[in-house]
């Protein structure tokens, strides 16, 4: 059970034993038959174990059943490297060790924590294979039904554990294709717009180009185009006032040289950076027979650029759209890796835009020397949107701010996901890690979204989940290792 020169299993193990009635004494053992406490009594050992010796070590092999007789003991387990009390007690009958033999070969039996002797103590040690035989041969009913009970909720948990998946993969789907969707009808909208515009400029270019202009004010014409396509794609966004007087300027300007509808030509050239200046400039090339035509076929140039600019961002968005989901499923990439946790973030914070209600202000506080860490980076996005999921829930009256934080300390890293919602009762903290625990209504929550972050945190990336609630702030805490 321990490697030579650990302190593990150097208690004193003579051979003295309980009698049948000194194990009755224990309220384990209280209610067997005086044959079955004989076979106990004969098969078990006591063992005293000095201060700050470990009995067994969280990981080994199961090969005893520990019941405390005298002293206290403290039960530890591994988190992130290092050891946490998880009890300490001085309960004379209390047990530990191989507790769960009676599911013989279903599990690997090793002992899922570490006893530890916090003062000198003195343990009743019994051979798992004995605990195991006795609880099956002497209680087959109340060992098949634990059995049952055992398998029962592994398989539920495994099975309730995949629909959570689906559940969430089903609604970040949803959310996908409504911010898909979106680009998608602006740049079919802008395309159907453009071919119209484009099919104007043709036409007005006939006119201007039938011969009435000559070949130098053709080229000045021309080159006023060019200028105006640069004044499109590099025009600045004017508040609501300002376009509105600019708007006035620019038609009463076109009001005054004649040119019909100038308030909705005013609309485009003011978006394109024009203003009443740049249309003298128009005039003095072509002259007034010709500043119509010129002015609508310039004015047809700055909306298909403004219109292509659109579709290019249309088209961004829905490639930065598919990237961030590649980025989230991590389709394409290896489980294990080396990841930038802010990368993972972001892409979980696109795939549910679509869940953000509008009143909920998204605030990053990013730590940008956070250093890569080594993870299962699908897996970790799982437990972002988890995360984010319950916060969002928790300001169920659609307003407050979601603030995502990041840093690091030592050798670890940390992510904080923060809520302004009412906070978590105290009485339903302890529980909330819990499987099938959940606080939603009715048919809204499966309670595995914390165990399943849990899980993945702790037992598959060796880090630890903490929470800190009260009225308006309450903070998950997930702390990873920067180094494997």
């Amino acid at each position: 059970m321990t490697e030579p020169g650990d302190t593990a299993g150097r208690g004193e193990a003579g051979g003295e034993r309980l009698t049948p009635g000194e194990l009755r004494s224990l309220f384990l053992f209280e209610s067997l038959t005086d044959a079955q406490l004989a076979v106990f009594a004969g098969e078990g050992r006591v063992e005293r174990h000095a201060a700050g010796e470990i009995v067994c070590h969280e990981g080994d092999p199961a090969t005893c059943f520990y019941v405390l007789l005298a002293g206290t003991v403290s039960l530890t387990r591994r988190v992130k490297g290092d050891e946490v009390e998880i009890n300490r007690t001085d309960q004379r009958g209390v047990y530990a060790g191989a507790m769960q033999t009676y599911l013989a070969d279903q599990v690997k039996q090793n002992y899922t924590a570490s006893l530890r002797a916090v003062s000198d103590v003195e343990l009743f040690s019994m051979p798992a294979a004995v605990m195991a035989k006795a609880l099956r041969d002497w209680f087959p009913m109340a060992t098949h039904m634990l059995e049952g009970m055992f398998v029962g909720m592994r398989v539920n948990q495994t099975i309730v554990g995949e629909r959570e998946r689906l559940l969430a993969l089903g609604s970040l789907s949803a959310g996908l294709t409504h911010e898909l969707n979106n680009p998608a009808a602006a740049a079919v909208r802008a395309t159907a717009v453009l071919r119209e515009r484009v099919a104007g400029m043709r036409h007005k270019l006939a006119l201007i180009a039938d011969g009435r202009l000559d070949g130098s004010r053709l080229r000045d014409l021309v080159e006023l185009q060019e200028e105006a396509v640069k004044r499109a794609a590099s025009a600045v966004p004017l508040s609501a006032l300002e376009t509105a007087d600019a708007e006035d300027e620019l038609g009463d300007w076109l009001d005054d040289h004649d040119i019909a509808g100038g308030w909705e030509l005013a609309a485009t050239l003011v978006a394109g950076g024009i203003d009443s200046r740049w249309l003298d400039r128009i005039s003095g090339a072509v002259g007034g027979e010709n500043l119509e035509p010129a002015i609508r076929w310039l004015t047809y140039t700055i909306e298909t650029e403004l219109l292509m600019g659109e579709i290019d961002d249309a088209v961004s968005r829905v490639s930065s759209l598919v990237q961030a989901a590649k980025q989230y499923s991590q389709l394409d990439r290896t489980p294990y890796q080396t990841v930038e946790v802010h990368e993972l973030l972001d892409a979980t914070l696109t795939m549910m835009q679509a869940k953000i209600p509008a009143g909920v202000r998204t605030v990053k506080e990013y730590d940008r020397t956070l250093p890569e860490i080594p993870a299962y980076a699908a897996e970790l996005n799982q437990v972002w949107t988890n995360l984010i999921d319950n916060a969002l829930a928790a300001m169920h009256d659609g307003g407050g701010v979601l603030t995502l934080r990041t840093g690091h300390e030592a050798d670890r890293v940390f992510v904080e996901i923060a809520d302004t919602g009412p906070g978590i009762p105290d009485e339903i903290r302890p529980r909330i890690f819990e499987p099938f625990f959940t606080t939603k209504p009715v048919g809204e929550g499966t309670g595995l979204g914390l165990d399943i972050s849990y899980r993945i945190v702790v037992n598959k990336h060796h880090g630890d989940i903490r929470v800190e609630s009260a009225p308006g702030d309450t903070r998950f805490r997930v702390i990873l290792p920067i180094v494997a």
